[in-house]
């Protein structure tokens, strides 16, 4: 896909004022940055990555632009233009280029530059790269990921974004995952809760049986005292029937 249909998608409805971030990563270009304009004027953040750069000299003004991905593209010389256009660049991504001359990246001198990756590029091979970098870039913080002592890049700097903390989404994510934990625990007592008054129930259960079996054995051995008495009281009857003939 050409660069000036990509810039246009990306769009997407919005007018280039209101763009902060533009990707347009592989798509293709002749060798000049084409189809973007003075227009995106609040462009923060721009990504360029293997789309056949050979040069910069096209790029318009972008006072706002923090951080610039170039990576992969045929660039060797001409970034005078970042330091005329791009005032305020902080972080500028030239892997993969073919840049090999300590002489090529004189221009970049930004008093905003903190930080510059170089990985694969011809450049890097110089005996004295990581030092001769540092001293032609005194604002220069961090080189290919670390600075000048070989302490790495934190990620803070890595990524400006990690900076403004986590979306605000997260928070309100975080606090429906402890609800859900909350109500999980709920359920999870609840439940135990009804299992011990099953169990309860079942005990109070096997009282009751064992009483109306109680009661039983109690009705019986009744039953089998009353059978005596009553006989002993027909015996009684049949001999005072006895004495009432004699007397006769």
């Amino acid at each position: 896909m050409e660069m000036k249909k990509r810039i246009s998608l990306e769009l997407r409805n919005r007018s280039p004022a209101e763009v902060a971030e533009l990707v347009v990563d592989n798509c293709r270009s002749d060798g000049e940055v084409e189809g973007l304009t003075e227009e995106f004027a609040a462009l923060e953040m721009l990504s360029m990555v293997n789309i056949g750069l050979s040069s910069l000299a096209k790029l318009p003004s972008l006072p706002k632009l923090r951080k610039l991905e170039v990576s992969d593209n045929s660039i060797s010389g001409g970034l005078e233009a970042l330091a005329e256009k791009c005032p305020n660049l902080t972080y500028l991504n030239l892997s993969g280029n073919p840049i090999k001359e300590l002489s090529s990246i004189e221009p970049l001198n930004l008093k905003n530059l903190r930080s510059l990756d170089l990985y694969s590029c011809d450049v890097t091979a110089a005996d004295d790269y990581r030092d001769g970098v540092f001293e032609l870039l005194p604002h220069l913080v961090y080189l290919d990921g670390f600075d000048q002592e070989d302490n790495e890049v934190p990620d803070s700097d890595n990524d400006e974004d990690d900076e403004a903390g986590p979306p605000a989404g997260d928070e309100d994510d975080e606090d429906d995952e402890d609800e859900e934990e909350e109500g999980s625990e709920g359920d999870e007592v609840g439940l135990s809760y009804l299992m011990k008054e099953g169990i309860q129930d079942e005990e109070d259960d096997g009282d009751y049986v064992e009483e109306e079996e109680d009661d039983e054995e109690e009705e019986e051995d009744g039953e089998e005292d009353d059978a005596p008495a009553q006989g002993e009281k027909r015996k009684r009857d049949a001999d005072d029937e006895g004495d009432d003939d004699d007397d006769e």
